[in-house]
């Protein structure tokens, strides 16, 4: 798990199929020992990542990717410039019981990570 050890959430909000948070990343987070080295990045995996256990913190209960739909790493998130992001995650249920979920990672204007994909419900 990355939660609130690579990064931490706060002020979250849900409505109507709607999450709302901000993102706080670790900076000194060892991951970005070679990832890379004094050009700190965030991993896209770990975008990734995050999604999955927003959706699950939300929720409190465990999911598994099925398929990601639709994928787009559009600006690099550097946490030694900018260890804050905000996130907007959508979730809706599909007729065989997952959940789809899209998803934005974005500092003001400037969209870092889009995101859809298909979770199954452990």
């Amino acid at each position: 798990m990355l939660l609130n050890n690579f990064f931490s959430i706060s002020n979250v909000t849900v409505t109507d199929g709607v999450i709302n948070t901000n993102i706080t990343i670790d900076a000194a987070h060892h991951i970005f020992d070679g990832h890379f080295p004094g050009q700190p990045v965030v991993p896209g995996v770990c975008m990734m990542q995050m999604v999955k256990e927003i959706v699950e913190t939300v929720l409190q209960q465990k999911t598994n990717l099925v398929k990601g739909h639709d994928l787009k790493f559009m600006a690099v998130i550097d946490p030694s410039q900018n260890n804050q992001v905000s996130a907007t995650l959508k979730y809706t249920a599909e007729a065989n019981g997952n959940l789809l979920v899209t998803a934005s990672f974005f500092k003001d204007e400037l969209i870092h990570f889009k995101f859809k994909g298909s979770f199954a419900l452990q």
